[in-house]
Formats: structure tokens, sequence, C-alpha cells
């Protein structure tokens, strides 16, 4: 199974930012090891806006110093870019025209309460843990989330 983080930027990179994004992911996937051992990682910059981490399990398990070891490079680049990644109150959504846009909790909540994000809305469910659940599960309308619990 493939094991995937998803860390949503507070902002739009900009292309050259995804460039010092790559060159750093690359650098740390190919250095990433669990107990000694090499794990097989990836890396994918999404849409200019999420850093999506993954780790195949069937060839060497994660661990907590493994995990410990990609936050804090994620806060590295944080600070190096000016950015959130862990900021779990931005949503990202796609609007009418299927562009993605990004909302505090509070300005989500008043687009639900002014109709212009509904049931049908997609969202970024940024919680799912597996690559199967990054294809299916991850760009879904809200009623099938877990935003619905909280703003439906």
């Amino acid at each position: 199974m493939k094991r995937v983080w998803i860390y949503q930027s507070s902002r739009f990179l900009t292309d050259e930012e995804v460039a010092v994004v790559t060159d750093i992911l690359q650098e740390f996937v190919s250095q990433w090891t669990a107990h000694g051992n090499q794990l097989a990682g990836s890396f994918e910059v999404r849409y200019h806006l999420f850093i999506i981490l993954q780790v195949d399990e069937e060839k060497a398990m994660v661990t907590g110093c493994s995990i410990d070891k990609s936050v804090h490079l994620l806060k590295k680049i944080e600070a190096t870019l000016g950015v959130s990644l862990f900021d779990r109150l931005n949503i990202a959504y796609r609007d009418q025209n299927m562009n993605i846009q990004i909302a505090s909790r509070d300005e989500f909540e008043r687009l639900v309460t002014a109709g212009i994000v509904d049931q049908r809305t997609v969202v970024f469910n940024n919680m799912v843990t597996s690559a199967e659940d990054l294809t299916d599960k991850w760009e879904i309308p809200i009623s099938e989330s877990w935003h619905a619990k909280v703003f439906f």
C-alpha cells in the first residue's frame, strides 16, 4: 500500500517556488530512511497548491522518526517560502467554473450560507492517507466529504 500525506499551502505557489520545492523534495526522498532502510518515497506538487508525499510501504514501512523528518522538512519549506502548510482551517474547493479557490473556515461558512457553495461543490479532502483514496476520495463533492458534517 502506498501511504500518502497531503499538505495544502496557504496560497498558490509560483512556478519558481514549485521548482524550489521540487529540488528540496527530490533530495529528501532520495535519502529518506526508516531505521536505516531506504523508503520508497515520492512526491508531487499538484495544482501549485498541494504537496503530496507518498511512501510504498510494501518496500519499507514508515516510522515515527521518518514521519518526523518529513514534517521537519515541510516546516523548513514553510519558512523558505513564507507559506503555511499545516493550517487545516484553510479549505480548498472548486468554484462554479471548476477553478480552485482557497477560503478560511469563516469565509467558507459565509459561502455556504450565501448558497455559493453547496453539497455539490467539489472540495479537497486532505485527510486521505492512501494512494487509492487520493485517486478516488480526494476531490469529491462536499456531500461525500467530512465537510458536510461541519457545514451542512
